[in-house]
């Protein structure tokens, strides 16, 4: 049926929308964003996908992988000194590493947000007080505080995921003040103060959509971050136990095997390289795709 209205208004797209759609448009933005949905996937269904149990052994101790003229396509990326299915001990790690990483981004973000929304938007003492505890706290490494949190609590995973939370959640605070407090020194936000915007109208309208790429930023180089925390406690013996098959856990129980059976190193090497860059991917894809929107 042909339509009659000669005077059909073009429909204009949301910002998220236009967002999305220049995301999207981002060839090497698009391959990361598929490799960190395949971890996100793997995190969340690994023991399903998983070609064997956890605990399962053979016989076949030091097989090599699959493309190796000595190894078998029923262990595809080999197998380590206990026999164990390296496939499947990565597949699991997933749930591990990506998955911990994952969570403890969330959490240090969920509660150090909105602490640094408050200081940024509080004058005075407490902006003062919180400004320089949080100097202090940054001026101490992300990785030593987790190592001295893990000392005090005791070696384990569970242990681990508090100690790196508690040690990014001061970065949250400190990014996210700096970038609220210098947004609300805009003429525009003096604007909406004046015409009698409450804080809370302020914050949502005014700074926070402003700022989004920054706190997106934040996040990615804060999930960086966790993962290589989380790998390096477990690779130095403090963070996830044997025989759990963490990444880290995984590349320090090798690294006597690196000659002899050497694809027991580099593939956990590698999963570990490839789900860093994909974070680091999506996170800059996603940066530039909201800062091409404000120019």
């Amino acid at each position: 049926m042909l339509n009659t209205n000669v005077f059909a208004e073009t429909t204009v797209s949301s910002t998220l929308q236009r967002a999305l759609n220049r995301f999207r448009d981002n060839s090497i933005a698009m391959i990361g964003f598929w490799f960190f949905l395949g971890f996100v996937l793997l995190a969340l269904f690994g023991p399903l996908i998983a070609p064997y149990p956890l605990d399962f052994q053979t016989d076949n101790l030091f097989q090599p992988p699959s493309w190796n003229q000595s190894g078998h396509v029923d262990n595809f990326l080999g197998t380590d000194d206990l026999g164990r299915d390296l496939l499947s001990r990565i597949i699991y790690g997933c749930q591990l590493t990506f998955g911990g990483g994952l969570v403890v981004v969330l959490v240090a973000a969920l509660i150090g947000i909105p602490i640094g929304v408050f200081s940024g938007m509080s004058k005075g003492i407490k902006a003062s007080i919180l400004h320089h505890v949080m100097d202090t706290a940054l001026s101490i490494p992300s990785l030593l505080i987790a190592i001295m949190v893990v000392s005090f609590l005791g070696p384990g995973l569970e242990n681990t995921l508090i100690a790196i939370a508690l040690a990014q959640i001061p970065q949250f605070i400190r990014f996210t003040y700096i970038a609220v407090s210098t947004e609300v020194q805009k003429e525009y936000i003096t604007a909406i103060r004046l015409d009698g915007a409450t804080n809370y109208r302020i914050i949502k309208n005014g700074v926070l959509p402003n700022i989004a790429d920054s706190i997106i930023f934040q996040i990615s180089r804060s999930f960086s971050s966790s993962l290589i925390d989380i790998t390096a406690l477990g690779f130095i013996g403090i963070g996830a136990q044997a025989p759990l098959p963490e990444w880290g856990a995984m590349l320090g129980g090798s690294k006597d095997l690196l000659f002899s059976a050497p694809w027991t190193v580099t593939l956990p090497g590698c999963v570990i390289m490839m789900s860093i860059l994909s974070v680091n991917m999506v996170g800059e894809g996603l940066r530039q795709a909201m800062l091409e929107g404000v120019d």
